[in-house]
C-alpha cells in the first residue's frame, strides 16, 4: 500500500469512527436522527452548511470548470455570495416557523403552509430527483479522487462501493449527529489545502499570479472573460440567479436549518459564509495553474485537473492528504443527501398513503430505505458521463420550481393556493424534464430571438412558466372558493 492510500483510508476510518461515535448518550428517534433534537450552536450549523455546500463540486468541479471554462466560472462565486445575503431574513422566518410546528422536514413546511399531504407528497419527489444527481456528482468525485490520489492503486468503481458503504453505515447509525461531527475534520482539512494549493501552484509554476494569467490569456486570448454568445453575460446573470434562487431549496439543506437552536444563529451565518465563499477563489487558481502545465484534458476529464497537477508537484504523502480532503468532501454532502432523501421518502410519502403508521415505525423505514437511495444512486453514477458542474446545474433547475410558493407562503397573506402551488412545481419540474432529456436550450428552441435572450440559462424559462401557471391557477381557485362560499350564504 502506497503512502498516498494508506492516509486515505486512515481518513475514511476516522470520518466512519466519528460518525457511529456520535450516536453515543442519545436516543436515535426520527427528531434526533434527522435534526439533531434541534440543538445544534452556530458553530455545527455553520459547519453543516459548509460541508453540504463545500463539496467534490467544490474541490473538483470548480478547478474543472477553471480549466475548461475560463471565465464563465466566477458565477460559482456570484451566487453563493447572493444566497448568503438572502439567508439573513430567509432562514430566520423558515426555523421560527418550522420550530412552532415542530416539522422535521423540507415537505413537512409545505404540507403545514398549504395544508396539503400532497402537495407534501409531489415537494418530495421533486426533492427526491434532484437529490440522485446531487448525490451522483459526490459519487462521481469520490471515485476520482481516491483513484487519482492513489495512483491507480484503487480502481474508482471499487473507491466509489467503499465510501458508500461507510456512509449508509454511519448514517444508519447517527444520522445529522454523524455528518456534523465528520464535517469539523472535513472544513479543517479542504480550508487548509485548498489556501495551501491555491496560492504554492499558481506561484511555483509562474512565480505569482499575475503571471499565471498573463501566459494564459496569451496562450488562449479572451479565455478569462465572458463569451460574446453561449456563456455571455445574459448566461452568468440568468445562471446565478436561478442558482441562488434555489441555494436553501435542497432538501438536506433545508433541513438542516431545523437543527439550530435558534434564528441568531442563521444572522451569523450570513455574515461570516460570504468570507469562506473566498476559499473558491482557490479552487480557481489551481484549475486555471493546470490549463498549460497539465494540457489536453478534455470535457468531463477537466475534473481531473486539480489532482493531476498536484501529483504532477508533490509527494504521494501530501499527494494523499489532498485526497483525504476531497474524500471527505464526498462524504459529509453525500451523507446529508441520503438522509434527506430517506427521510422525505418514509414521512411524507409512505405516511400520506398509509397514515396509521406510527413514528416509530416511520424512523426504522427511513433507516431502511438509506441503502436503497444508495443504490438507486449507484446505477446513476456507473450510467453517466456528465461532468460535475453540469450535473449540479441539472439538480439547481429542479429544486428552484419550489422558491415561488415557499417565499409566497413567508407572507401573512399568502396570495399563492395549494393548488396554484402544486401546478406550479409540476409544470416547472416536467419542463425542466423536457430540456434536459430533450438537450435543448433556450436558442434551439427560439432561434429568432436575440442572441442575449438566447443565451439565457433554461432554468430561467421553467421558472418564469412556474411562476405564471401558479399565479393564474391561484386566482382562478380562490374566484372558485370565494364564488362557492358566496353561493353558502345566499342559501344560508
Amino acid at each position: 500500500m502506497n503512502s498516498a492510500l494508506f492516509i486515505i483510508f486512515a481518513f475514511l476510518l476516522l470520518s466512519i469512527y466519528l460518525g457511529v461515535r456520535a450516536k453515543r448518550g442519545k436516543d436515535m428517534n426520527l427528531e434526533q436522527w434527522t435534526v439533531g433534537g434541534r440543538g445544534f450552536g452556530a458553530i455545527f450549523v455553520f459547519l453543516l452548511m459548509a460541508g453540504e455546500i463545500y463539496t467534490t463540486f467544490t474541490f473538483l468541479g470548480g478547478s474543472g470548470w477553471a480549466y475548461g471554462k475560463g471565465g464563465p466560472t466566477f458565477y460559482i462565486l456570484a451566487y453563493g455570495c447572493l444566497a448568503y445575503i438572502m439567508s439573513y431574513w430567509l432562514l430566520p422566518a423558515i426555523w421560527k416557523y418550522s420550530k412552532e410546528k415542530n416539522l422535521m422536514s423540507q415537505s413537512d413546511f409545505f404540507v403545514s403552509k398549504y395544508n396539503s399531504p400532497y402537495l407534501g407528497v409531489l415537494v418530495s419527489i421533486v426533492g427526491v430527483i434532484a437529490l440522485i444527481p446531487y448525490l451522483v456528482l459526490q459519487l462521481k468525485g469520490l471515485g476520482i479522487i481516491v483513484s487519482e490520489a492513489s495512483y491507480g492503486s484503487i480502481s474508482p468503481t471499487v473507491a466509489i462501493w467503499i465510501g458508500v458503504i461507510s456512509v449508509t453505515v454511519y448514517v444508519m447509525i447517527s444520522g445529522i449527529h454523524g455528518s456534523a461531527w465528520t464535517a469539523v475534520v472535513k472544513d479543517v482539512m479542504i480550508l487548509g489545502i485548498v489556501l495551501f494549493l491555491g496560492i504554492y501552484l499558481p506561484i511555483h509554476y509562474y512565480g505569482g499570479f499575475q503571471p499565471m494569467f498573463e501566459s494564459i490569456e496569451e496562450a488562449n486570448p479572451g479565455f478569462l472573460v465572458l463569451q460574446d454568445s453561449g456563456m455571455s453575460i445574459s448566461w452568468f446573470i440568468s445562471t446565478v440567479m436561478l442558482t441562488a434562487l434555489g441555494f436553501y431549496m435542497w432538501p438536506h439543506t433545508f433541513g438542516s436549518i431545523y437543527s439550530a437552536q435558534n434564528s441568531n444563529v442563521f444572522r451569523k451565518n450570513a455574515i461570516v459564509m460570504p468570507l469562506y465563499q473566498l476559499v473558491l477563489l482557490f479552487v480557481f487558481f489551481v484549475g486555471f495553474a493546470a490549463i498549460l502545465q497539465v494540457p489536453g484534458l478534455e470535457g468531463a476529464e477537466g475534473d481531473l485537473a486539480l489532482l493531476k497537477l498536484s501529483i504532477q508537484a508533490f509527494d504521494p504523502w501530501v499527494v494523499g492528504f489532498i485526497g483525504a480532503a476531497g474524500l471527505l468532501t464526498a462524504i459529509v454532502p453525500g451523507s446529508m443527501i441520503l438522509m434527506a432523501a430517506s427521510t422525505l421518502l418514509a414521512k411524507n410519502v409512505y405516511k400520506v398513503f398509509a397514515p396509521n403508521t406510527s413514528d416509530e415505525a416511520i424512523s426504522k423505514l427511513a433507516k431502511n430505505l438509506v441503502p436503497v437511495v444508495a443504490l438507486v444512486a449507484l446505477v446513476f453514477t456507473f450510467n453517466g458521463g456528465n461532468t460535475l458542474v453540469t450535473l449540479l446545474l441539472m439538480g439547481y433547475s429542479l429544486v428552484t420550481q419550489l422558491f415561488p410558493s415557499l417565499v409566497s407562503s413567508l407572507f401573512k397573506n399568502n396570495y399563492v393556493t395549494k393548488q396554484g402551488a402544486f401546478a406550479g412545481i409540476l409544470v416547472g419540474v416536467l419542463t425542466v424534464a423536457y430540456i434536459t432529456i430533450s438537450a435543448q436550450t433556450v436558442g434551439t428552441m427560439f432561434p429568432s430571438l436575440p442572441q442575449a435572450i438566447k443565451d439565457l440559462n433554461v432554468g430561467i424559462i421553467a421558472l418564469v412558466l412556474n411562476i405564471i401557471v401558479t399565479v393564474i391557477v391561484s386566482a382562478a381557485t380562490r374566484t372558485a372558493l370565494v364564488t362557492g362560499k358566496n353561493s353558502s350564504e345566499e342559501i344560508a
